[in-house]
């Protein structure tokens, strides 16, 4: 009969062990299902989105920079932190490096969606709604701020969608922002799918921790409601900066 010599079984790692290593590329997997199919399809000669690969990454670097620098503060203070049994275990600025990605990777899937959406059809009808929507919003936005100015981040994200609604509408003169938050609802489903992954949907603990007291408590399944606001805020100022920077390489 054969027989496996007895030295040859440390070949195999024990299961435990198997499924601790594939756990470590969770947050890594999350962010790559996010962008690969988007990815894929910018290569089709019907969008191709390919050609600005570069205009995306610059926009979308400019976008990060202060989203990085306050997730670096917030981790540091323990507003929220991140479970690094998920991740690789690099860190960079105290972050994990798939959280680093993180910008890089939802940012191109929603400014896709959103270049293909107005190139495939007309959404033009929701640009009378900007005012209204920016009155409403802006009226929301202020009071949740002024009510929980003590929940740090209810404040900052409440607080960064109004200055960044205000500064699109009246500054900036953008007539596109209700276009673009049909587009932000119309996204939601992939948004709750990332981010309830990320806050303990469908995994044994969650991968980003929030510390209570910090946001309001209420969440659409394991994903606080800021998470949303922050989305937002996130998603309105890609959609801008791409444009900005797809206009100063198109002259």
């Amino acid at each position: 009969m054969f027989r496996i010599p007895v030295g040859s079984r440390k070949v195999f790692p024990p299961v435990h062990e198997a499924a601790t290593v594939m756990q470590s590329f969770t947050y890594l997997l999350v962010n790559c299902c996010a962008v690969v199919i988007c990815l894929v399809a910018s290569f089709d000669r019907r969008i191709q989105f390919n050609r600005l690969f570069g205009t995306f990454a610059l926009s979308a670097t400019v976008v990060a920079v202060p989203f990085l620098l306050w997730d670096a503060w917030f981790t540091q203070k323990g507003v929220w932190w991140f479970d690094l049994r998920y991740t690789l275990g690099i860190t960079l600025a105290g972050l994990p490096l798939e959280e680093w990605l993180f910008f890089w990777c939802i940012p191109f899937a929603c400014v896709f969606t959103y270049y293909c959406i107005n190139r495939f059809f007309d959404l033009s009808r929701a640009d009378s709604a900007n005012n209204i929507l920016v009155f409403a919003s802006t009226i929301v936005l202020t009071v949740l701020a002024l009510l929980h100015c003590r929940q740090v981040y209810t404040l900052l994200a409440t607080g960064s969608a109004l200055i960044t609604l205000l500064y699109l509408h009246f500054i900036a003169r953008q007539e596109w922002i209700a276009r673009a938050s049909l587009v932000y609802l119309l996204l939601m489903p992939g948004f709750l799918a990332v981010n309830g992954v990320l806050t303990g949907t469908g995994i044994p603990s969650p991968i980003v921790n929030y510390r209570p007291g910090t946001f309001l408590g209420i969440r659409i399944g394991t994903i606080p409601i800021e998470d949303v606001v922050y989305g937002y805020s996130l998603f309105l100022l890609n959609i801008y900066c791409f444009k900005y920077f797809q206009r100063k390489t198109s002259v």
